[in-house]
């Protein structure tokens, strides 16, 4: 029997009693950091392995990294969940600042062991990955050991470290705050607003044209002003990323973010393959959307613009059920874990002041629980967002018995449970639809979400391409940036696309992120995947469950290559794969053309 009321509000306290003034969180950092010392002080004794029994040394030392991990997981977890409850939490604030203080002194620790192992001789590492103390660990271990390639001299590296502060990070943290101050004067209910970009840009979804069209050209107007000093930014940026990967002797910029995500050259190539042979039906929906809002082609304004109007609502009680009866049609593990995530009070949905307006899922390894985030307001796509939150969450319990270090999973397999989640929810909503105008809203919800990962993303790809290879030769202008963004548009929205903005370079945020380059290619990547897997799952029925969990436990020891191989028997360095997914999505587009055709 399904419970009818269910809290909107989380149960932190059996993390740690007492939020931001917990004592036991307080001795957890206390501890952390007696662990973090000790840590220290066996990195400056560990010696590079001469034997092959030096691998019992090297993995008790490896089990203690893990242990931190899992112990620094918990405490950003515990730090995340309580700001984002409470913006406005000072004594929260103050925690964050001792626990990222910990991890940076961590991850120095880590540096160190892997510079250590790198000078391993070659035969002797292949026997040690192989014993069965570090048999766990082996994949981990050969990426650290690729990775160390990489770096610099140890002094080097600390020195490159240093400077990335005031340098490299510092433009990102200025390109945040200058983002973060604009303000944007539009025209709307009569009067003159005065929002921030973000505000700006949420008003590409409003029901009324005039304001989109407003708002758009507005924050045109804006990066044209400031397109100058952005420019700058972005160089810099790159530049600093091109001149550190040129003294470690790295000349592909594709490199480090496929190594990054666990994969091959090839693949990524196999996926863009799949994506440009079956790009004419998204056209042919854009250009279908456009004409149903009084145009030719599809101006960037109206793209996120509401196709029918809806006044469907769903109570959180009513969104639960839903998921629950819905999860229930995929395998019971699934759905025994969503009904326990619901009764323990594991997620905060209460839409209420003070909250944070970004959804996240965190675990807590130590827990063996996880924690949801969002503001629920009764629409369908909170209830979209609600299921793709959930998935993140499933994929961490897949993964409570693994290794503390064999957790970590890339990019590239980070959206792929919640995406899976959220599509399995889109679908049944939308067949479930009772109105035409319903099944119309979902069906666009589902092609917007195509058109961005195999449109947009793409764009962002090859613009991100072009502009590494100029920026090499020198400084790149923000006029020729406009014409490497309008040349990427082009060629991945073919025609279907009018008004569209050449500067989306200035506001696409993942250009100026320093952790990580490319930080685009992973979006089509997990969400092609996990389109591949409701295709096989739609043909298995509940027997994929148990190749689908065994799929999230090991998605954080080996590449995602030989992950798919696995556990779906799929090859993806090859395009048939990806065009399988291809396929599904593609369907959307010619039943959207089709029922929109009969409405006309």
């Amino acid at each position: 029997m399904i419970v009818s009321n269910y809290s909107q509000v989380w149960d932190l306290e059996r993390i740690f009693l007492g939020g931001s003034d917990s004592a036991s969180f307080k001795e957890h950092l206390k501890q952390l950091e007696s662990k973090i010392n000790k840590l220290e002080q066996r990195v400056s004794s560990f010696k590079t392995p001469h034997e092959i029994n030096d691998s019992i040394q090297m993995a008790d030392l490896i089990d203690y990294i893990a242990n931190i991990r899992i112990h620094l997981s918990q405490a950003n977890s515990f730090i995340t969940c309580l700001l984002s409850q409470n913006s406005n939490d000072q004594q929260a604030v103050s925690l964050r600042v001792k626990a990222t203080s910990l991890v940076g002194r961590y991850e120095d620790a880590l540096k160190k062991v892997q510079r250590i192992l790198l000078k391993t001789n070659i035969t002797l590492w292949n026997e040690i990955v192989g014993t069965k103390e570090l048999s766990t660990y082996k994949f981990l271990l050969n990426e650290w050991r690729e990775k160390a390639a990489m770096l610099l001299s140890e002094e080097e590296e600390s020195l490159v470290s240093s400077l990335m502060v005031n340098g490299y990070h510092a433009w990102g943290q200025f390109y945040q705050s200058l983002i973060s101050s604009i303000s944007v004067n539009i025209p709307m209910d009569g009067e003159v607003k005065k929002l921030s970009v973000g505000q700006a840009i949420n008003l590409r979804s409003h029901p009324v044209e005039e304001v989109r069209k407003a708002a758009h050209y507005a924050l045109e107007g804006i990066w044209k002003e400031k397109e100058e000093l952005f420019a700058k930014i972005l160089n810099h940026i790159a530049g600093y990323r091109l001149q550190a990967s040129n003294k470690r002797r790295i000349t592909n910029v594709i490199e480090e973010p496929l190594l990054e995500n666990r994969l091959k050259e090839k693949t990524l190539n196999a996926m863009w393959e799949a994506v440009n042979k079956y790009k004419l039906p998204f056209m042919n929906y854009l250009k279908q959307k456009a004409e149903m809002l009084g145009t030719e082609k599809m101006p960037s304004y109206n793209f996120w613009a509401p196709i029918t109007e809806t006044n469907q609502t769903i109570k959180y009680e009513d969104a639960v059920d839903f998921i629950l009866n819905r999860f229930c049609h995929f395998g019971n593990e699934l759905e025994s874990f969503t009904r326990q995530a619901f009764e323990n009070g594991w997620i905060e949905s209460e839409n209420r002041p003070n909250k944070s307006q970004v959804a996240f899922c965190a675990g807590f390894p130590l827990s063996g629980e996880s924690r949801i985030f969002m503001t629920y307001s009764d629409t369908i796509t909170n209830v979209l967002t609600l299921a793709h939150e959930l998935g993140h969450a499933f994929h961490n319990d897949a993964m409570k018995q693994v290794n503390g270090l064999n957790r970590h999973y890339p990019l590239s397999i980070a959206e792929t449970a919640s995406t899976f989640a959220e599509m399995f929810i889109l679908d049944a909503a939308k067949d479930e639809a009772e109105t035409v105008e319903d099944k119309l809203f979902l069906l666009d919800e589902k092609l917007k979400r195509s058109v961005m990962n195999f449109m947009n993303i793409q764009s962002r790809f090859m613009f991100e391409q072009t502009f590494y290879e100029e920026r090499k030769k020198g400084f790149v202008s923000s006029s020729r940036l406009n014409e490497l963004m309008q040349e990427a548009i082009e060629k991945c929205y073919g025609d279907s696309f009018d008004s569209v903005s050449s500067r989306s370079w200035i506001w696409t945020p993942h250009f100026y992120i320093t952790h990580s380059p490319f930080y685009n290619f992973p979006y089509t990547f997990g969400y092609l995947i996990s389109i591949s897997m409701y295709a096989i799952s739609k043909k298995k029925g509940k027997e994929f469950e148990k190749n689908y969990i065994e799929l999230l436990h090991d998605s954080g020891s080996m590449s995602t290559e030989d992950l798919v191989m696995k556990h779906l028997g799929e090859d993806i360095t090859l395009a048939e794969f990806w065009e399988k997914g291809m396929e599904l999505c593609v369907k959307d587009a010619v039943e959207f053309i089709s029922i929109t055709s009969q409405v006309g």
